[in-house]
């Protein structure tokens, strides 16, 4: 197991260094880009671009790019912004991480237990009409773009039902966990169950064919001649069984969404944190800050698929020899 492990994580360093290198190529090699163009601005002379070039590294050979690179973003974490001089890369992607992981976390909290208490529900009524209703409000939160609810959401809250029904609910924003636990959770609550809703749908169907699989299953025949009841089979049986593949797709999906993939709800609702640091890039073409993004974005992925695969060859030793 403890080969398997270090194997599984030399891997991750590899595609790591795969990735950095493929980024580096995609923003700094590119025909037809340049970034002391950008930094310079539109009407910059030659001499002033010869002059950017040379003070930013940009006249030397790819490879020495590259290591002065990875060493400004890794080891010195001193790589600036090409857009708001003085402004290093990395304080800002780690002053927007606990901004990204607070709503994460708890948005992975209300779809996993929605999710779970859904899909367990449909399985158990299975071929009675409570079970295709639950699938159909699956079904909507999964039809629903984050960003379209979201909008949704900030239309009802903050304009037509503000001064009735939601004048408890505080302007879109973030507010520190340590300053104030109760305005961290209120800002929070809406931009958790806007992205909670798409995912409790996504692991309730899922769920739903797992147990209802699981319950056709020889040892759970064998449960029932024992005379164990319905419903600790069910829990303590198919459930247990069926959890497996479901972990493995939430640790996809947290470590995805903890790189970066929440951008759309972040950006909604005035949340700053890497999915939001991640789209002012973008808008901005800078560089630098769109590459330690997408590399911290990365890691997140990588290492998410790497302690999945450690946990299913934990729980099943076939898969150590794959």
């Amino acid at each position: 197991m403890l080969y398997f492990a270090l194997r599984r994580f030399l891997s991750a360093l590899l595609v790591m260094f795969s990735i950095s290198v493929l980024v580096f190529l995609i923003f700094f090699a590119t025909p037809g880009v340049d970034p002391a163009a950008r930094i310079a601005g539109r009407n910059a002379d030659p001499a002033t671009l010869a002059q950017v070039r040379h003070s930013f590294g940009l006249d030397r050979p790819l490879p020495v790019r590259y290591l002065l690179m990875m060493r400004h973003l890794l080891i010195d974490r001193d790589l600036e912004s090409f857009v708001n001089r003085g402004s290093k890369v990395v304080p800002q992607i780690v002053q927007a991480m606990p901004v990204t992981l607070s709503l994460v976390i708890g948005a992975a909290v209300i779809w996993m237990t929605v999710g779970i208490l859904m899909g367990t529900a449909a399985a158990a009524l299975r071929g009675t009409a409570a079970d295709p209703v639950i699938m159909l409000v699956g079904v909507v939160g999964v039809s629903l773009p984050a960003y379209w609810l979201g909008e949704v959401v900030n239309l009802l809250t903050q304009k037509r039902l503000h001064d009735s029904v939601f004048s408890w609910v505080p302007p879109p924003g973030y507010v520190e966990l340590g300053k104030d636990p109760g305005q961290w959770a209120l800002h929070l609550l809406f931009p958790w169950l806007t992205l909670a809703l798409l995912y409790a749908g996504i692991y309730a169907r899922l769920l739903r064919g797992e147990v209802v699989s699981a319950l056709g299953e020889d040892y759970v025949r064998t449960a029932r001649a024992k005379g164990l009841s319905e419903r600790r089979i069910l829990v303590r049986h198919a459930l247990r069984c069926s959890l497996i593949p479901i972990v493995s797709l939430f640790g996809l999906d947290f470590g995805a969404l903890v790189g970066g993939a929440a951008l759309l709800t972040e950006v909604v609702f005035g949340l700053p944190g890497v999915g939001k640091l991640t789209f002012d890039a973008l808008q901005n073409l800078d560089l630098p800050v769109i590459m330690g993004t997408v590399m911290y974005a990365a890691f997140f992925v990588v290492l998410a698929n790497a302690l999945v695969d450690i946990l299913y060859a934990r729980l099943d030793p076939r898969a150590r020899h794959v």
